[in-house]
């Protein structure tokens, strides 16, 4: 008998409090969790505490055996289509240390538990319009309403991809075209045909739709859909996945230190106005 006790697994219960200014957690008794990201109470707005909050969400689902699959979404019908006012105040008072904090160190984390701690099936939802959706179309599936827009604007702000999963997901030729021009507003349609997304449904059913599949999932033995999963996840290890995203995020950090005019300007407007006002601010240097 050893001299001490294994650390306790999280309790559903306790963790569903701790996170509830993040996340709206249900769990259905044959495991199937779903979490859901909003901001007081609506959808999601972009902010440096939200964003740490996702990789320490993943780790701990990941760590509690009553889970066996889990259903990611927004809130509302849209998703992170704002940015909480003073979601960036710390990043503007000491712009090198976070940086690294949330540009390197959390997207690190957010990656790394969402492909490694995350061993059972994750299902992304996008209910509509979306901005910064890569941690969605990150998940093993991806469901999205037919409304659904997504994208890769970071270039046109001045900021950088923090998760270079594009090229993974749809060829290296359409995601250089994606990201280097900065499009945002790929209908759902056409995400689907090039591999972002699993498939479509109508407005307002993607919930339900996630809740049908994981319940089917849940249903087949969970250590084996697991190991299966993890084979399926080592061919894109093999191939250098991880390596990839590690090495983008090195590169995404030397962008955010340097801290560029356009991210400068483009994150004044989204604090003093909201983000649809920055993304219109941005566009309209686009349209000269």
């Amino acid at each position: 008998m050893s001299l001490v006790d294994f650390v306790a697994t999280p309790k559903f219960e306790e963790y569903k409090e701790r996170f509830k200014q993040h996340y709206k957690l249900e769990r259905r008794e044959d495991g199937v969790i779903l979490a859901q990201a909003h901001t007081a109470g609506g959808p999601i707005q972009l902010s440096v505490e939200n964003h740490r909050s996702v990789g320490q969400l993943f780790k701990t689902i990941g760590a509690d055996p009553q889970n066996e699959v889990m259903i990611f979404a927004g809130s509302g019908k849209e998703f992170m289509m704002d940015a909480d006012p003073e979601g960036f105040k710390l990043e503007q008072e000491d712009l090198q240390h976070w940086a690294y904090e949330y540009a390197y160190k959390d997207g690190r984390i957010n990656v790394s538990a969402l492909v490694n701690d995350l061993e059972i099936p994750t299902i992304g939802l996008v209910n509509g319009p979306g901005f910064h959706t890569e941690i969605v179309t990150m998940c093993d599936i991806t469901i999205a309403a037919e409304d659904a827009v997504f994208g890769e604007p970071e270039l046109k702000f001045g900021a950088g991809i923090v998760a270079m999963m594009l090229p993974w997901l749809v060829g290296v030729k359409r995601a250089k075209e994606i990201i280097l021009t900065g499009e945002d507003k790929i209908p759902a349609r056409e995400a689907l045909a090039m591999g972002m997304v699993n498939r479509l449904v109508k407005k307002g059913e993607a919930q339900a739709a996630a809740l049908k599949m994981a319940r089917h999932i849940a249903v087949i033995d969970p250590g084996l859909v697991q190991k299966t999963k993890r084979a399926i996840n080592r061919s894109l290890e093999i191939a250098g996945l991880m390596d990839a995203l590690e090495d983008a995020l090195l590169i995404d950090l030397a962008i955010e230190g340097e801290g560029s005019p356009d991210k400068k300007a483009f994150m004044d407007v989204a604090r003093k106005e909201g983000l649809r006002a920055a993304i219109a601010w941005r566009d309209a240097r686009f349209n000269k």
